[in-house]
């Protein structure tokens, strides 16, 4: 397995700062790995929000909980615990 070195959330500054509070799961207090990687290229991270944000709002054809429940078969099938 890969293995990709990561910063300190408590190093996050500047514009990779001001992504923190919109990239961490509150659930568990914490930034989830792949959120983590994108941390080394804050710009990435960003279009990587919008990009997600984007893709799961709900429309008028499909709502947020179907495309969620899409989402979470297609990453069954590939095996992806994301």
């Amino acid at each position: 397995m890969a293995w990709i070195e990561t910063q300190r959330e408590d190093e996050w500054v500047g514009d990779l700062g001001e992504q923190y509070d919109h990239v961490v799961d509150r659930s568990h207090g914490r930034v989830d790995n792949i959120m983590q990687i994108h941390a080394l290229d804050p710009v990435g991270m960003h279009s990587h929000r919008v990009l997600y944000t984007s893709a799961m709002a709900g429309t008028k054809t499909l709502r947020r909980v179907e495309r969620e429940i899409i989402a979470v078969v297609v990453s069954t099938i590939n095996d992806c615990h994301y």
